[in-house]
């Protein structure tokens, strides 16, 4: 399947609503089968000692690596996580943390993703954690929502 950059374009932004725009994702670029997001870290990011909240750096991990997956498949086909599993390796701290998603594995229903979150401070960047999913391209209209479930762009 050819992807075009209007289609791309549109991914980036439909990246960045609901949840993802309250932690402040945004993304930085997008290729068919990668894509790369950054969150500037801010005082509600953090956990008790201080370190960037683990919940926040599996839902980065598991949104950019659902994108990556998302830029592969048709229009017509959405992404639902079947699985992932997440190791940490060190505390994040820093002004940001940036995430690079990419499909290790692409195919018509399942794709295998791998993400890496980084934290960076000025000009050191040091690998936090790595997460490998499995995703499931499923048809839009087994997605839909109700009309009764508040749409996603509804902040």
């Amino acid at each position: 399947m050819k992807i075009d950059r209007a289609r791309l374009e549109y991914l980036k932004k439909d990246a960045v609503q609901g949840f993802t725009r309250y932690l402040g994702l945004v993304p930085v670029s997008l290729k068919p089968g990668d894509f790369v997001t950054r969150i500037k870290l801010q005082k509600r990011h953090f956990q008790q000692d201080g370190f960037a909240h683990a919940g926040l750096i599996a839902t980065m991990a598991d949104h950019t690596a659902g994108y990556a997956s998302y830029s592969l498949v048709p229009e017509s086909r959405r992404i639902l996580t079947i699985e992932y599993k997440i190791n940490y390796f060190q505390p994040a701290e820093g002004e940001y943390l940036e995430c690079h998603g990419h499909v290790t594995k692409p195919g018509k229903n399942i794709l295998f993703t791998e993400a890496e979150v980084y934290s960076i401070k000025g000009k050191d960047r040091k690998l936090v954690a790595r997460a490998m999913h499995t995703m499931a391209s499923v048809p839009a209209t087994r997605v839909s929502r109700s009309s009764s479930t508040p749409a996603a762009s509804n902040d």
